[in-house]
């Protein structure tokens, strides 16, 4: 069992890492553009890269705001 404490330890961490924020805003992108695909029948394909440069703009600006 120790195996799959340290596989899923490390996915934790490579998937969520230091902001837990980025990895909800890019599994609810996926979530999104597959339900937008495969139940809508949209061609979605730019929303994935969309999403990620929102999040990234995002994480940025939290991280370059000053906190007082």
């Amino acid at each position: 069992m120790k195996w799959l404490r340290s596989f899923w330890d490390f996915w934790y961490d490579f998937v969520v890492g230091d902001d837990w924020r980025g990895a909800v805003t890019i599994v609810t992108a996926l979530i999104v553009t597959a339900l937008l695909v495969h139940v809508a029948h949209v061609n979605a394909w730019w929303l994935l890269p969309l999403s990620v440069f929102a999040g990234l703009g995002w994480s940025l600006r939290r991280a370059t705001t000053t906190r007082p």
